[in-house]
C-alpha cells in the first residue's frame, strides 16, 4: 500500500509538471505554426501537413483542403509542410517540384515570389509576438497592473546600495537617465547589470540626488529555482499606500501589451550581448526540462492566469529565437531570401543543403547544451 501511495504521489507530481508544460508549449507552438499556415493559405499555397509535435502521429484528421492536422509523439515543437517542401525544415524539394503539373507547381511554396515566401516565413514569429501582446493587453485591461513604488524601505548591511549612500525612504526615479515607475522596473534593470556601474537618481527630502552603484552578482532562490542576477541590497517598501493599481482603457491596454512584450525583447538581447562579451553566464539558458519545471511551479502558485502569462513570455522568446539567422530556423530562410533578392537568383541547391545541415547541427548542439544545463539545475535542487 505504501509503495502504491508513493507511486501515486510521484505520478501526480509528474503530471503537475507535464500537463502545464504541454498546455503552455502547445498554445505557443500552435499559434506560431498557424501564422505560417494562414498566410500560406492566403498566398494560395497548398498545405500538406500541420503538425503539433514531431515523430509518430498519435491522432489527426484531414480537412476539406487535404491538409493533414496531426498531433505527434514528441511535443517539443511543430511544423507546417507546404507543397514543394522536402522535409519539416521547409528545404525546397526541387525534384518533386519538377514532377508537378503546371497547376500544382503554381500552388507550391518554391513557386511563390520572394515577398510571398518571406511573408509566410515571417508570419510564424509575428504570430508569437501578437499572441504575447494580446495576452498582456487582456490582462492589463481586465485586471489592471499592480504597481509598487520604487521606494527604499531598508538596506542590506554592507550591500552595494548602502555603500553607494542610499538611505531608507529614498525614492528611485531614474536609472542611467531612464525613468523608473515601479520597484519591478528597478529590479528588472538591476538584475540584468551585475558588475556594471549604474547611476541611480533618487528623490530625498524633496531634492534629486544621483548616486553610483555597482550591482553584485548573487544567486537567489525563487519559486522556479535558483537564479544568478544582479542585486544592490535594497528592500521594497511595506507601506500599503506605496501600492497602487494602474487601470487601462482598450487602446492603453494594447500599448501596455506592446510595452511588456518589447521589454522581454530588450532583456533577451541585453543578455545575449553580455553573453557574447563574456559578462553573463550560460547557466541561465533553459531547455524543455526547466520550462516544464517553471510551468509546474507557475501553475501551482499562480493558476491558469499565471500559465497564460508564462505562455506570453515563452511566445516572445520562441518568436525571437526563430528570427536568428540560422538555417532551419525562420531567420535562416529569411537570410536566404535576402540573398536571392540582392543577387537576383536563389542560393544554389547544394549551398542550401549545406546550410540546412549546419543549421541542424547548431540547433541540435544548442538543444543538448540547454538540456545539460537543465539536468545540472534540477540536480542542484534535489
Amino acid at each position: 500500500m505504501d509503495i502504491l501511495a508513493s507511486f501515486g504521489g510521484t505520478g501526480l507530481a509528474v503530471l503537475g509538471y507535464v500537463v502545464p508544460f504541454l498546455f503552455v508549449l502547445t498554445l505557443v507552438v500552435f499559434v506560431h505554426e498557424f501564422g505560417h499556415f494562414i498566410v500560406g493559405r492566403w498566398c494560395g499555397v497548398d498545405v500538406k501537413t500541420f503538425s503539433i509535435g514531431f515523430g509518430r502521429e498519435l491522432f489527426g484528421f484531414n480537412d476539406r483542403h487535404g491538409t493533414r492536422w496531426r498531433f505527434a509523439l514528441i511535443p517539443l515543437g511543430g511544423y507546417v509542410k507546404f507543397s514543394g517542401d522536402a522535409d519539416v525544415s521547409s528545404a525546397p524539394d526541387q525534384e518533386a517540384v519538377g514532377r508537378m503539373t503546371a497547376q500544382e507547381r503554381e500552388r507550391s511554396f518554391p513557386a511563390q515570389s520572394i515577398g510571398e515566401r518571406a511573408a509566410i516565413v515571417a508570419a510564424g514569429p509575428i504570430a508569437n509576438f501578437i499572441l504575447a501582446i494580446a495576452i498582456f493587453a487582456a490582462s492589463a485591461f481586465i485586471f489592471g497592473k499592480p504597481v509598487l513604488s520604487p521606494r527604499v524601505d531598508s538596506l542590506v548591511a554592507g550591500g552595494a546600495a548602502e555603500q553607494a549612500g542610499l538611505k531608507p525612504g529614498d525614492l528611485v526615479v531614474a536609472i542611467d537617465g531612464h525613468e523608473i515607475h515601479s520597484f519591478a522596473d528597478m529590479q528588472r534593470v538591476v538584475s540584468m547589470r551585475p558588475g556594471e556601474r549604474i547611476e541611480l537618481t533618487v528623490t530625498r527630502a524633496g531634492s534629486d540626488v544621483t548616486l553610483s552603484v555597482t550591482p553584485a552578482l548573487a544567486e537567489v532562490s525563487s519559486p522556479i529555482g535558483k537564479q544568478r542576477i544582479g542585486v544592490i541590497g535594497v528592500r521594497a517598501s511595506s507601506r500599503p499606500d506605496d501600492w497602487t493599481t494602474q487601470h487601462f482603457g482598450l487602446l492603453e491596454s494594447i500599448r501596455e501589451g506592446g510595452v511588456q512584450s518589447w521589454s522581454i525583447v530588450t532583456q533577451t538581447y541585453d543578455y545575449i550581448s553580455r553573453l557574447v562579451q563574456g559578462r553573463a553566464s550560460t547557466d541561465q539558458l533553459s531547455g524543455p526540462i526547466r520550462i516544464a519545471q517553471v510551468s509546474g511551479a507557475v501553475a501551482s502558485n499562480a493558476g491558469l492566469l499565471g500559465l497564460i502569462n508564462l505562455a506570453a513570455v515563452l511566445s516572445v522568446s520562441i518568436g525571437l529565437m526563430n528570427l536568428f539567422p540560422v538555417p532551419m530556423l525562420d531567420g535562416g530562410h529569411l537570410m536566404f531570401y535576402l540573398y536571392e533578392a540582392v543577387r537576383g537568383r536563389p542560393l544554389s541547391p547544394r549551398a542550401q543543403e549545406i546550410g540546412f545541415r549546419v543549421g541542424l547541427a547548431l540547433v541540435l548542439m544548442l538543444m543538448l547544451f540547454v538540456t545539460w544545463n537543465d539536468l545540472v539545475h534540477v540536480k542542484g535542487l534535489l
